[in-house]
């Protein structure tokens, strides 16, 4: 698992206008939420956006330092431009490792190539690439494995066929079995000859 470490700043100033001119600096607004008031930060930018490339970075503990003081975090909330490549806010919380946090986590299709539908030529096409799971942050998985292994030609894949790992709950799942949704599904392309 990749440690991630953000640097940032406590700032005072709010408002669309105090934002404009953080972004044009190279900084990137944010809010710091948990335990007592939330607190008003600045990220670096381009620090933000390198590891924002990096795999893993939406679902792993974060080591959040503000104004040189280090606290674990995991991203609550990031809103994006609609075109380029920059964030525009991004909001933390930090972590209390007795409580659960929900979170979205990367899914991470397996073994495809080792079914039979594979071998007779059928694709998998993935309907979902995040899943909302629950669990204590000592718990918290970087990315959960869907194995393929044993599709079928014409079989969904549910939310029920994710391996999960010891204390992870997919928050749908708990709320009862209409809600186990399909995250991809398993066809012959057009034009391929059924065997």
């Amino acid at each position: 698992m990749t440690d991630f470490v953000i640097n940032s700043q406590t700032r005072s100033d709010q408002g669309k206008g105090a934002s404009r001119r953080l972004r044009r600096e190279g900084q990137i607004p944010g809010i710091l939420y948990g335990s007592g008031e939330p607190v008003s930060i600045s990220v670096n930018g381009n620090e933000l956006y390198k590891a924002m490339l990096i795999e893993g970075f939406y679902s792993s503990p974060l080591t959040l330092n503000v104004d040189g003081q280090a606290t674990t975090v995991f991203i609550k909330d990031l809103q994006r431009h609609p075109f380029k490549p920059l964030a525009l806010h991004v909001d933390f919380q930090r972590m209390d490792d007795s409580k659960k946090i929900k979170i979205q986590v990367p899914l991470k299709f397996v073994n495809f190539g080792k079914s039979a539908a594979s071998k007779a030529s059928a694709k998998f096409a993935a309907e979902a690439s995040t899943v909302e799971i629950l669990c204590l942050p000592k718990d918290l998985p970087e990315a959960l494995e869907v194995d393929l292994s044993n599709i079928q030609m014409g079989e969904i894949a549910h939310l029920s066929d994710i391996t999960l790992p010891e204390g992870v709950e997919i928050v749908a799942l708990r709320r009862g079995e209409d809600h186990d949704q399909g995250i991809g599904y398993c066809y012959a392309p057009r034009g391929a000859k059924a065997k």
